[in-house]
């Protein structure tokens, strides 16, 4: 059981939320969640002891901790402040918690619009994958003050495996951008070494022969890879839309910051060019990207082993 009575809703069961979610009531948590148009994570939660509800007011009404894992700060502003969202529903001294990768300028005005309310807010982000969240084992960094913090950290360690108090309100959103400029500008980066590699007549497998448990192997390439060397389109279910609006983030954040960022826009710039060229659906994921920036070049980057699967 839970080591404390604090009352959980969860808004947002997406490909994240829905294992987090899982592992949160799988604690012994009582957990509250809100209807969606994906009936599959609703119907397994319920089945696992959660409680439907038809509204973010609702969750609010019956939770002391409520936990948002949407998209980005325009989801977010609209679960807090839309028509029976939370704000008509939260109660003095509960918590929300913003999961998402948001803009850190919209969590600071969230976090003060609650505060007068008496409701405390605190960011924290995610790394890692779906994979990790039906584990239990994401990492989160948090941006909270310490009380919060204590308070919301038992139900954090029932999803997370590795979790950082990285400061106040906004910093768990400044770093996981930070995070995300890093992992996001290695996959543009990927992108275009490989396009080149084809250009000048070096297969992705020779390529990612010399790469591959080198200096420059990671965690992120080779998922990024698993795609492009194995054919699997889930390798890395992380979509170019989504990375699109993170180094969009990235780049307010810097602007407010007054820093020049030449290499994050030049990596904003090849997810927004793989965007407008077509790969805004809910499947174009990040690995996908070199595909994108091969067409561009008049060269063709589909995996290997899906060309033999179109030909069968």
């Amino acid at each position: 059981m839970a080591e404390t009575k604090e009352t959980i809703g969860f808004i947002g069961l997406g490909l994240m939320g829905h294992g987090m979610a899982k592992n949160i009531v799988e604690k012994g948590y009582s957990l509250t969640i809100v209807g969606h148009r994906n009936r599959k994570p609703i119907e397994d939660l319920v089945g696992r002891g959660a409680v439907e509800v038809a509204s973010a007011k609702e969750v609010a009404e019956r939770s002391s901790v409520v936990f948002i894992c949407v998209t980005g700060s325009r989801e977010v502003e609209a679960i807090v402040r839309g028509k029976t969202g939370l704000k008509e529903g939260l109660k003095k001294g509960s918590v929300v918690v913003d999961c998402s990768t948001a803009d850190p300028n919209s969590t600071i005005a969230l976090a003060g619009e609650l505060a007068a309310i008496g409701v405390d807010y605190a960011d924290a982000p995610l790394g890692r994958t779906p994979k990790e969240a039906w584990e239990g084992t994401l990492d989160t960094m948090v941006g909270a003050n310490d009380d919060v913090f204590g308070r919301i950290r038992p139900v954090l360690d029932a999803w997370a495996g590795k979790v950082v108090h990285i400061g106040g309100i906004g910093d768990g959103h400044r770093m996981k951008l930070l995070n995300n400029f890093l992992s996001l500008g290695y996959g543009a980066l990927y992108a275009e070494a490989l396009a080149l590699s084809k250009k000048v007549g070096i297969s992705a497998e020779r390529f990612d022969s010399v790469i591959r448990g080198g200096r420059m192997d990671c965690g992120f390439y080779q998922t990024f890879m698993g795609y492009t060397i194995d054919g699997n389109p889930e390798a890395h279910k992380f979509t170019l839309t989504n990375a699109l609006k993170d180094l969009t983030y990235l780049e307010s954040m810097a602007d407010a910051a007054g820093l020049v960022n030449p290499v994050g826009n030049a990596a904003k710039n090849a997810f927004a060019a793989a965007v407008a060229a077509g790969g805004n659906g809910p499947e174009d994921y990040v690995p996908h990207l070199p595909e994108y920036v091969g067409r561009a070049n008049g060269i063709d980057l589909t995996p290997e082993k899906l060309k033999g699967a179109n030909k069968a």
